[in-house]
């Protein structure tokens, strides 16, 4: 028996799974009661997990959290089967299609080969034809609600920036970041909490502009800066743990002065 056969076998026996527990009569309770938008913030949940242990380098519980990542596709499949909307089987179709379409370089011959960026440049060109075919075929259609804000405004401007609407240079973005500080500032001074809340996304998303003309990853940058921020955090700790303090009872002084301890002692 051929590994593509014995995988197929295996999936098709997944489906059986989540098919047993769904069942009417003899399935689980809690299973029989999930809807589409039930389970679907498990995938999102799911996704992360993937993600963390990419980030970990753990291979053991990425092999774990893969697992439970096709789950939820076979279990959003099962549900929409029994709805006659579509079936596992045309899932994995419709997505084989997708990256055979995308792919001409490697799937037609008479294709030419394509560099890296040759290569990004025709999978967007052929995404905007997917999405032209689309009710919602706007430019800015299509990006995912459930994407982390940082993600989404990542996406939103890259979509912009394709049909022109961007600056040219990095220049006039650090003075936008520098002109949205002082709004907020101002709307802080004498604005509303709505005001304030609405001058601090605008400097949010000329921030989340400025990494991308930096060509950074927002979501990576602030990921970086969050594990740094605890690495830092923990070393204060322990030393105060060590010294019988309490956090609490630190100054000012003592954290600043701490924190620039710990940062000393990352240049060695």
């Amino acid at each position: 028996m051929t590994q593509s056969n014995t995988s197929n076998e295996k999936l098709d026996k997944l489906r059986q799974i989540v098919s047993a527990l769904r069942d009417p009569e003899n399935g689980c309770p809690w299973d029989m009661e999930q809807t589409f938008s039930s389970i679907a913030p498990y995938a999102i949940e799911e996704a992360y997990e993937v993600f963390d242990a990419v980030s970990n380098e753990n291979w053991t519980n990425l092999e774990k959290e893969l697992g439970d990542l096709l789950l939820q596709t076979v279990y959003q499949s099962q549900i929409a089967s029994e709805k006659g909307l579509f079936d596992l089987s045309s899932v994995i179709s419709k997505v084989s299609q997708k990256m055979i379409d995308r792919h001409p370089h490697v799937f037609k011959k008479s294709s030419p080969e394509r560099t890296i960026d040759e290569q990004i440049i025709e999978w967007e060109s052929i995404k905007e034809k997917e999405r032209s075919i689309e009710e919602n075929s706007g430019v800015l259609a299509g990006i995912a609600l459930a994407l982390p804000a940082l993600t989404r405004s990542f996406k939103i401007q890259q979509r912009a920036s394709r049909v022109g609407f961007d600056w040219k240079s990095i220049n006039p973005v650090y003075d936008k970041v520098f002109e949205e500080i002082k709004e907020l500032k101002n709307a802080s001074v004498s604005g509303t909490e709505v005001e304030i809340k609405e001058e601090l996304g605008d400097l949010l998303f000329s921030i989340v502009n400025l990494a991308r003309h930096l060509s950074i990853e927002p979501e990576d940058a602030l990921r970086s800066a969050n594990l740094k921020f605890i690495k830092r955090f923990d070393y204060i700790e322990k030393v105060a743990i060590e010294n019988l303090q309490s956090l609490n009872s630190l100054s000012e002084a003592q954290w600043e002065s701490r924190w620039q301890e710990v940062k000393k002692l990352e240049k060695l």
